[in-house]
């Protein structure tokens, strides 16, 4: 640890490299927890060893860091942009099957943004000027021997282990010895003494090294040592185990119990008897469990894995598995989405931040097969609420995207691929993509009259009232917008979305100076959201609010509501209503509520500061709309008037040194609870928290659980 801390002193980017199972990922994470202290933005981990498709490297990275980007630019400029100023610690874990993506990303990430740093493990260097390769040796002897005692302590205690290790310390020597001090080979083996001594471990693996050395007692290569340990290990499970073993090799990273039980079960495992199979993986460390914020999960651990996919692969089992592996998650979708209007909206959010390497395994896989492609199609569309709901607004572009581009040939899936284009619009909407919207919008909209589908139809004039609104095409918005609300209850369509249609069918009319019917539709949404439990509809039904509340002269009502709204988008990762409502509490925090808080020339301009840094992720600042503009155009003359062009400047700058956490902590005047209603992503496990001065600047995220090769 020590001399990894150093050599991260002394250079931009270490790669900690070594056999499989040495423990890499535990180190690199260990450091980065002991070194964030010189990182006034952190440590940050993106884990990438569960990443099957390369073009995903970007976009995993920048969710990784908590980066939210809502324009159409590439994820690689938007990552290149908003890294360009940070002090950070970007720690790439797993990278070995990508190091020919990474290595182009590390050294472009390294010229653009001078001070970040980059710590790297893998099986393989990047082999990119300026790295310094960090080779994990295996453990000593003494220290392979301390492990294997703990290890063996941890797994059997000793009421229930009635051979101890300590009592054959020549055979736990020759058996570290023989598993040349690999971690995860030692913990496998320590796993086996509630049934065997250390003699009986070491003679049954003695055996199988003879088997694969000619019978003569030589040395393996360290790679074949650890896989040879797991194929003994592999043996020594009961049929149940095994199967189960090779199963659970689909799954992208973490699962649950349910998601396993569904996947893996059938005649010969049945799903009662799969809860006890899986705890003796965990007992024999073939299995990890790991506590998340949505509940207990497991994952195999990297080598584990590839050794029971090639079992998976032997029983020609690997394509049906895939395929429950795809149903399951396309399960989890849809009932994502139905209870994204409900009280359980931030649970969703949670599962969906745990689950998306999952999910876009199971997206991959269907968007492959043309015949299956359907089904690509109806989870890019159905994961809405995860694009735009939670700030994944260029990801959802890219699956969608990808979705849209397979043929429509197939009339029994034409419902799935109108939902896509519709998504696709909407996306493009907020990305400030008018040509991209009106391609998606106006062929799921000619194909939904031609097949006479009135659900389609409905949002597909919805979405082109939200272009027109973004536009400042306020009569053909108002009217879009009450068209789509009236086919949405012809139909009986109630969610989010119908919501988020009044919301901004509320705009057009306020923004034309009917504040009064602006504030009856909006108090109709916050009904329905409260009896729902719905919240990230509701935040925008505030905004309206407090901008009518202001309009009316009531700015601590104004400021209750804006600041509620601010919160609730704040916990979503939701940007863009997040800097609207930045933007209006500037205003009111110029003027003066009438209340508690009196204006503020200074604290206006700073907040004015960080909005305009965040339009940059959000795309053209106020969607270059003269209406949405108004109240910052307003702001900037009076505070212009107040303080003069050179204070305004200065403060202005010194408000888009704040990222949104600082910002939002700040406009809020202390944290709120429902900063912690969602989990954030991406922090290195374990990271301290620590003090920031507002100055300091970080992306937004929170701890995440441990992984990598060995828990060791």
């Amino acid at each position: 640890m020590a001399a990894l801390a150093d050599e991260l002193a002394r250079s931009r980017v270490v790669t900690v490299t070594g056999v499989g199972g040495v423990g890499k990922t535990r180190l690199a994470g260990r450091v980065a927890r002991e070194v964030q202290y010189r990182f006034c933005d952190g440590a940050w981990l993106a884990e990438l060893s569960t990443l099957t498709d390369p073009a995903l490297l970007d976009h995993a990275i920048a969710g990784a860091l908590g980066l939210t980007d809502h324009t159409d630019r590439p994820p690689r400029a938007c990552l290149l942009k908003q890294l360009a100023d940070r002090r950070l610690l970007l720690v790439l874990d797993g990278c070995e099957h990508l190091v020919e993506e990474c290595a182009p990303l590390v050294r472009e990430l390294l010229r653009r943004a001078p001070r970040l740093r980059v710590l790297v493990t893998s099986r393989r260097p990047l082999e990119i000027a300026g790295e310094q390769v960090f080779p994990l040796r295996p453990m000593t002897e003494p220290e392979a021997a301390a492990l294997f005692e703990d290890r063996a302590a941890a797994a059997w205690p000793s009421s229930l282990r009635p051979r101890s290790a300590r009592a054959e310390p020549g055979a736990v020597a020759e058996l570290c010895r023989r598993l040349d001090g690999i971690p995860l080979a030692l913990e496998l083996a320590a796993a086996r003494l509630g049934a065997l001594s250390v003699t009986q471990v070491l003679e049954r693996l003695d055996d199988r090294f003879r088997l694969l050395t000619g019978g003569a007692r030589g040395e393996l290569p360290r790679h074949q040592t650890l896989r040879t340990t797991i194929g003994w290990s592999h043996e020594l499970c009961t049929p149940a185990e095994r199967l189960l073993w090779a199963r659970l090799t689909v799954f992208a990273g973490l699962f649950d119990l349910e998601a396993a039980e569904y996947v893996c079960s059938g005649p010969e495992l049945p799903a009662e008897d799969l809860p006890l199979v899986l705890a003796e993986l965990v007992a024999q460390s073939v299995v990890v469990r790991e506590d998340t914020p949505p509940g207990p999960r497991y994952r195999l651990l990297d080598s584990v894995r590839m050794y029971g996919a090639g079992w998976l692969d032997a029983l020609a089992d690997s394509e049906r598995m895939r395929r429950r592996h795809r149903d399951w998650y396309m399960g989890l979708a849809t009932w994502c989405e139905l209870d994204w209007f409900s009280p359980r909206q931030a649970e969703v959010a949670a599962m969906v931040d745990a689950e998306l390497p999952n999910l876009r395994l199971a997206m991959e896989h269907s968007l492959q097969d043309s015949a299956e492609a359907h089904i690509g199609q109806y989870l890019a569309g159905t994961l809405w609420f995860c694009w735009v709901g939670c700030g994944r607004l260029a990801e959802g572009r890219y699956w969608l995207d990808r979705a849209v581009a397979v043929p429509a040939d197939n009339p029994a899936t034409e419902e799935t691929r109108l939902k896509a284009l519709w998504v696709l619009g909407y996306v493009a909407v907020l990305q400030g993509d008018p040509a991209g919207a009106v391609a998606a919008l106006d062929e799921c909209r000619r194909t939904a009259e031609r097949t006479g589908n009135a659900r389609a139809l409905a949002y597909a004039e919805h979405r082109t009232g939200c272009l027109a609104l973004v536009s400042d095409d306020m009569p053909r918005a108002e009217a879009l917008l009450r068209g789509a609300l009236a086919r949405y209850e012809e139909i009986g369509e109630l969610n989010s979305n119908v919501l988020m249609g009044k919301v901004e069918l509320a705009m057009a009319v306020a923004f034309r100076g009917d504040l009064a019917d602006a504030v009856r539709l909006c108090e109709e949404v916050r009904d329905v959201c409260e009896e729902h439990g719905e919240r990230w509809t509701l935040a925008y039904a505030l905004y309206v609010l407090g901008f009518a509340a202001f309009g009316g002269g009531d700015g601590v009502r104004a400021r209750a509501l804006l600041e509620e709204c601010l919160a609730i988008d704040h916990a979503f990762h939701d940007l863009v209503g997040s800097v609207l409502a930045l933007e209006l509490l500037a205003l009111i925090t110029l003027e003066g509520d009438g209340g508690a808080h009196e204006g503020d020339a200074v604290e206006a301009a700073v907040l004015q500061g960080a909005a305009g840094r965040l339009w940059r992720s959000v795309g053209l600042p106020l969607f270059g709309s003269r209406y949405f503009n108004g109240p910052h155009a307003l702001c900037e003359r009076r505070l212009r008037d107040r303080l003069g062009a050179r204070r305004y400047e200065n403060h202005v700058r010194e408000g888009a040194r704040l990222d949104l956490d600082a910002v939002t902590a700040r406009a809020l005047r202390g944290p709120r609870p429902d900063h912690e209603s969602l989990p954030d992503r991406g922090r290195v496990p374990g990271a301290r928290t620590r003090s920031r001065s507002p100055e300091t600047h970080r992306p937004a995220g929170s701890p995440v659980t441990g992984t990598g090769e060995t828990a060791g």
